[in-house]
């Protein structure tokens, strides 16, 4: 099942919140999610029947394992594919809308945490980010030395046709950063202020090098 996206009006000011480290969504990003639990079951389901929204967020440190401390800034998705397994599980599709800061967090008699939101300091997530100018050759380089030495290999005609904003996101996801390089993705002012921190994460994780191999990369 799939659907469209709303307008920045359109955004709810009260959200459902995913907490969880490593999961990166950013604007008009697609995150693939497996729910199982049945809390995030019943977030799945009453973001169904009202909104469609969803807010990642990733845990900060601190807090109980039931309620972890969050990072301020979060991205709101709408959930535009969804279906249930045979074994209870629901295999959604999340896609990218805006970040957002939490102004509060809401006492909600819900199993899951819900959230109060600014939207305020993202006013162009909801704006296609074009072609924007940033050094192709140097990522095209750095992303070759890592994947390489991690044994990934790639779609390199579908990499090198790719508009910046969804290549740069794209890696910005699925690469595997840490908790805190994530968070300075997602926090990234501007599309060339993410893409420069990209490569320089690329260049230093390829530096260090590493041990494990890995499928493909489309």
């Amino acid at each position: 099942m799939e659907v469209g996206r709303p307008s920045r009006f359109e955004l709810p000011e009260v959200i459902p919140v995913f907490p969880l480290a490593g999961a990166l969504l950013l604007p008009r990003g697609r995150l693939p999610l497996n729910i199982f639990e049945p809390r995030y079951l019943a977030m799945i389901d009453h973001a169904l029947r009202t909104t469609r929204v969803v807010g990642m967020i990733q845990p900060c440190g601190g807090g109980t394992p039931a309620k972890p401390d969050l990072f301020p800034i979060g991205c709101v998705g709408r959930l535009t594919s969804w279906s249930e397994t045979g074994d209870g599980r629901v295999l959604i599709t999340l896609t990218g809308l805006a970040r957002f800061q939490i102004a509060s967090e809401i006492d909600a008699n819900t199993p899951y945490r819900q959230v109060r939101t600014c939207y305020k300091a993202f006013p162009t997530d909801l704006q296609d980010c074009g072609n924007s100018e940033f050094d192709r050759a140097r990522l095209a380089g750095s992303l070759r030395c890592y994947l390489k030495q991690h044994q990934i290999e790639a779609d390199w005609k579908s990499i090198e046709r790719a508009p910046a904003e969804v290549l740069i996101n794209s890696l910005a996801m699925i690469c595997p950063f840490g908790v805190a390089e994530k968070q300075g993705l997602l926090e990234a002012p501007t599309l060339c202020e993410r893409a420069n921190m990209l490569m320089t994460l690329i260049e230093m994780a390829t530096a260090k090098g590493g041990t494990e191999p890995g499928g493909t990369l489309q």
